[in-house]
């Protein structure tokens, strides 16, 4: 018996040894690129961190400053809100309605759900905002649509008004991670529902309503979370389509935390703004779960 419990013992030490060997290049991301950064975001975030200079140690000043007395935080956080309540709603009913189009079994839609896909694999890139700045152009296609209408050309980027908008618009032609993730959701809803709406004489929309969206509230939710985190997140189509401008209409917070550590150096400062940011997410995201109690319905 004393045998058999030291062999087990051995066996049960191996497994354990091999589980933290396969284990440990993820455990080494955790700890080198994760955790390890954030502990030193969060300690440069309480200096006077100029890149060219050691850190000093403030404490709270850097956050005092960022709340009390800058500006440009109050616009950049007024412009990312406006981009986040207009683009998550649009990319989202846009993605449910296209994959209630792509739903159906037609020959060859495979191809068409990779075709409506393809954007939100390359509509981060650099190219991608190149040829959008450029679609929206005073010589691009949108404006020279309008004149085939008989309406003036608009200078869509260059005008406080309607800037914000080609980054909306971008936004929402990115549509397809959601879409897919509702097309799997679509495929779990029972068709008996379906066939007992059609019995009880519902409408195609009252069995879109009373039946589709109730099913795919959990799925919606999921999207909301995600895209909701994604969008205030975002920068490289700031960056590379309005630069922020004109009169830092498109000033995103990203885009300005970039600013402040990659243009003027000020580390401890753009760190300040990276903490502010994760909350301002962290307290988004809670307060969907929250509210997900009254609209998001599970099956048990």
């Amino acid at each position: 018996m004393a045998l058999l419990t030291k062999a087990s013992k051995r066996s049960g030490l191996s497994e354990a040894f091999w589980g933290y060997v396969f284990v440990a290049p993820w455990l080494i991301g955790l700890f080198a690129l994760t955790l390890g950064p954030m502990l030193q975001s969060l300690y440069l975030s309480m200096t006077r961190y100029h890149l060219l200079e050691s850190p000093k140690w403030t404490g709270l000043a850097n956050y005092k400053e960022i709340l009390l007395e800058d500006d440009t935080f109050v616009q950049s956080l007024g412009v990312t809100f406006r981009y986040v309540l207009f683009s998550v709603p649009l990319k989202l009913a846009f993605a449910l309605l296209v994959a209630m189009l792509l739903y159906r079994s037609i020959k060859g839609m495979s191809v068409f759900r990779s075709i409506y896909y393809l954007p939100s694999l390359i509509g981060g890139s650099l190219a991608i905002a190149a040829i959008w700045r450029n679609i929206f152009g005073m010589e691009g296609v949108v404006n020279k649509l309008l004149a085939f209408f008989g309406v003036a050309p608009m200078d869509w980027i260059n005008l406080p008004d309607t800037s914000l908008t080609t980054l909306i618009a971008l936004a929402v032609w990115q549509f397809g991670s959601a879409m897919v993730i509702f097309l799997a959701g679509l495929k779990q809803i029972p068709n008996d529902l379906y066939e007992a709406a059609a019995v009880d004489g519902s409408s195609k929309i009252r069995t879109f309503f009373s039946v589709t969206i109730p099913m795919l509230t959990p799925i919606i939710l999921f999207n909301l979370v995600m895209q909701t985190i994604n969008s205030f997140q975002m920068f490289t189509q700031a960056f590379v389509i309005t630069k922020g401008g004109p009169i830092d209409s498109t000033l995103v917070y990203a885009l300005y935390l970039y600013q402040k550590a990659f243009v003027f150096f000020e580390m401890g400062y753009a760190s300040g703004l990276a903490w502010i940011l994760m909350l301002l997410i962290a307290a988004a995201t809670a307060l969907i779960f929250i509210t997900s109690r009254k609209w998001v319905h599970y099956e048990n």
